[in-house]
């Protein structure tokens, strides 16, 4: 690239990477805190070195950014690369053909699964980091997990147990595991798919694990080139497939879908009919086309017109084990990504879910077909609204979210905190510098008795 050229839309804009770590302590608010947020809410989102252009969006260096809040007050913020093999300048692809999987960016999401806090990204191994954000090292469950881990496990909420697969480029393409309440991985099953698909999310229900074998799909022939080596392949086929969560069943019923893409999942669960109730924000070819070479995939082939309808829907799937059929519906017609919930019904029948479009946050009631919308200001865009339920419980929406705001216009950022049942803001901490558009993260309560 020289000096004349525009950068790309994934590195300019709200997307533009900041070129240093920082560090500050007591941060102005806005409104007030909740009290009873003591913890830490953590990003992760990919951040090239300055100068450099990794090619894509998605495959950029992990960057954490981070805020801790305690007893009202915003304490301090702080952003850090994530020390990665890859980051380090180790190859992911070996010349004879292996795989460091510990050489990956890291950069996806961040999660606590007992007690350790893991930075994930889907092509490998997840690094392990403290609540500081600090890099200890790679992290495969003391040698039991050999294949690369989704960005998206689910933590059951009754058994604690946290449930995940590996994608992988060779057979086996598909792999299970399910890992313990206190952190063992106990369970690893290969699950047959005829191709390496671009699987990027599952979902999990009370019973059963859901997965999305759909057109996206790898291609050798794209390797060293600078794009992420997917594309969107018409003789794919898509389909969805439900698996028993019991041990050592790995049988899938699979249930053929109008083609489509998803990068997330809402949530999933059985319903009193018996269905195996599905909603994600789908994209139809040409939504996935066109969203996919904005942030630097393959191009939109030619022919392929350009829509003004939404790239992407919160979308329903039913899938009845009963007759084999499939009912689908859109459940919303505005653009919508990054679909959140209160994390204590995965799994399980939930009203609510919460996700960005037009850069704000919308709430979605599902039973009533009716939303609120928390609009941002012009130039200003809120990232994933995390959901952080009430201590005291009571109704599936009493609590808060939380999303970093960024800039489009290179301003610094903000942590929006949004009452969950009004969608009213509650405060704003507001931070010392610009935090680019990036993708997941978690809220980590402080432990009991911890200072």
């Amino acid at each position: 690239m020289t000096d004349t050229d525009t950068p790309p839309h994934y590195l300019r804009g709200r997307f533009a990477p900041v070129p240093e770590e920082h560090s500050a302590v007591d941060l102005t608010v806005r409104g007030t805190l909740p009290p009873e947020l003591n913890g830490r809410y953590l990003r992760n989102g990919p951040n090239p070195r300055p100068g450099e252009d990794n090619g894509h969006w998605f495959t950029g260096p992990g960057m954490l950014h981070g805020i801790r809040l305690r007893d009202g007050r915003a304490e301090w913020y702080r952003n850090r690369w994530i020390r990665t093999r890859e980051l380090a300048g180790h190859p992911f692809l070996h010349r004879d053909g292996s795989l460091d999987l510990a050489a990956t960016p890291a950069n996806t999401h961040v999660i606590r699964h007992a007690g350790t806090v893991l930075a994930l990204c889907e092509v490998g191994l997840p690094y392990w980091v403290t609540a500081e954000l600090e890099t200890v090292g790679p992290y495969d469950f003391g040698g039991r997990l050999t294949t690369a881990m989704t960005a998206h496990p689910k933590e059951d909420p009754v058994t604690g147990e946290l449930h995940l697969f590996g994608a992988g480029f060779t057979p086996p393409y598909l792999t299970y595991h399910r890992v313990t309440a206190e952190g063992l991985l106990l369970d690893s099953r290969p699950v047959e798919v005829p191709g390496p698909t671009m699987m990027h999310d599952f979902a999990v229900t009370e019973h059963h694990v859901i997965w999305l074998d759909l057109p996206v799909v790898f291609d050798h022939s794209l390797v060293g080139s600078r794009r992420m080596p997917y594309r969107w392949d018409d003789g794919y086929g898509a389909r969805l497939g439900v698996m028993s969560r019991a041990p050592g069943d790995g049988a899938v019923r699979w249930f053929e879908v109008d083609p489509c893409y998803v990068f997330h999942v809402g949530n999933a669960y059985e319903d009193a009919r018996g269905r195996i109730v599905l909603d994600a924000v789908r994209y139809d070819r040409t939504g996935f086309q066109r969203t996919w070479s904005r942030i630097g995939g393959p191009g939109r082939p030619a022919g392929l017109a350009a829509s003004a309808r939404p790239a992407s829907v919160l979308h329903r799937w039913a899938l009845d084990p009963a007759t084999g059929r499939v009912a689908e519906a859109r459940l919303d017609d505005r653009e919508a990504e990054f679909p959140t919930r209160n994390e204590t019904r995965t799994g399980r029948p939930n009203r609510y879910l919460y996700t960005v479009s037009g850069g704000g946050v919308v709430k979605h009631d599902l039973a009533h077909d009716a939303t609120r919308v928390h609009a941002t200001p012009a130039g200003r865009h809120a990232g994933e609204a995390v959901f952080v339920p009430a201590a005291d419980g009571g109704d599936e929406d009493a609590g808060w979210l939380l999303s970093l705001v960024s800039d489009d216009n290179g301003g610094a950022g903000e942590l929006l905190v949004l009452d969950a049942a009004e969608l009213t803001v509650q405060a704003v901490v507001e931070l010392p510098h610009p935090v680019p558009a990036g993708f997941h993260g978690s809220w980590l309560p402080e432990d009991v008795g911890r200072p």
